[in-house]
């Protein structure tokens, strides 16, 4: 019984998802999620209490795929670590595929909605955080000078999701593990000792 309400969750889920994509989370309604998903509106309201609910849900899911690949990018040294993680950027674009109308979705319902908001801005603190002890770890290791550790973990991610958005845009324009890569390096060199 529990694998059958899994599986309908996520019937749901990406139902949900392609529906958003294509229509944007204003026009897309519960009807047609679920009559994308082939479920009744019963099974939609059993696992998501409303539509904004299952569009959080979709949020969390790649907050918690991108927070689980920040740790286990983990190396011997912070410059090691912080290379391995821009070398990840091509697996997250494989991993959201044709999903860049949601990630925009997102970023446009997160600019509408309070809820929504708080919880996109949540992670991107969280980020800023993970970033800024990781930082901190690279000046006690020596790998680092002396920095403002806030100020750089938000140079840190705001180079992420530059670099993220740009690779959604035009995923074939160039070689997005080399870029990304180098693009590290450049930020590295300014917090070397």
């Amino acid at each position: 019984m529990q694998i059958r309400s899994e599986e309908t969750r996520n019937h749901l889920l990406e139902a949900a998802l392609r529906r958003f994509a294509r229509d944007g989370y204003n026009s897309a309604s519960v009807d047609q999620i679920c009559s994308d998903a082939g479920l009744s509106k019963g099974a939609f309201y059993h696992h998501f209490p409303s539509k904004q609910a299952v569009f959080m849900a979709l949020l969390d899911g790649w907050l918690t795929t991108v927070e689980a690949a920040l740790e286990s990018a983990r190396r011997p040294t912070v410059p090691a670590t912080l290379i391995g993680m821009a070398d990840m950027l091509p697996d997250i674009l494989v991993a959201t595929d044709g999903n860049l109308p949601m990630f925009l979705e997102f970023w446009l319902q997160a600019s509408r909605d309070e809820t929504i908001w708080a919880e996109t801005i949540a992670p991107y603190q969280r980020f800023q955080q993970f970033f800024a002890i990781l930082v901190q770890q690279g000046i006690d290791e020596g790998s680092f000078k002396p920095v403002d550790t806030l100020a750089a973990a938000q140079m840190i991610v705001s180079l992420a999701v530059g670099m993220f958005l740009q690779a959604l845009l035009a995923p074939d324009s160039m070689d997005w593990r080399t870029t990304a890569r180098e693009n590290m390096k450049i930020l590295m060199e300014g917090l070397a000792k």
